[in-house]
């Protein structure tokens, strides 16, 4: 049995991360600041990736328990980019108008500001029914070596 996988396994896993080192690379030095286009679609990128990531760690600890934790903090942290991100997004100025804040009692004016927020309120969701308050704020995290 071979463990390691065919070179066009995951295609559009591999595609996705092809996609992003070319356009970090492909940006101009100028172009480089963060706007509210970018950081949605990064957004939706990784709350995407927040889904699979909870997907792998539901299925890889039941067989292998300590490699579904490492996945499970995995996720954790990926929660917790995209709220930094989401934060970041409501941050920058919109184009129209100078009112940055989130407002959940509010219906936004529509995309992207409603798409992140839904997004992130899925997200969260996801995340709140898994984990606790105390993972949210510091989960455990290691450069150390597993093997």
């Amino acid at each position: 049995m071979n463990s390691h996988p065919a070179p066009d396994a995951h295609p559009y896993l591999r595609a996705a991360t092809a996609g992003i080192r070319h356009h970090a690379r492909s940006l101009p030095a100028q172009d480089r600041s963060s706007d509210r286009v970018h950081l949605d679609v990064l957004h939706a990128h990784l709350t995407g990736l927040h889904q699979f990531l909870d997907q792998l760690a539901e299925a890889t600890r039941p067989p292998h328990p300590a490699a579904g934790r490492r996945l499970s903090a995995a996720h954790v942290r990926l929660y917790q980019a995209a709220t930094d991100i989401h934060a970041a997004f409501h941050l920058l100025p919109t184009v129209s108008t100078n009112d940055t804040a989130c407002h959940p009692e509010q219906l936004p004016e529509g995309p992207p500001f409603l798409t992140i927020c839904q997004r992130h309120l899925a997200a969260g969701h996801i995340v709140r029914r898994k984990t606790t308050p105390t993972d949210l704020r510091s989960p455990t995290h290691t450069t150390a070596c597993a093997r």
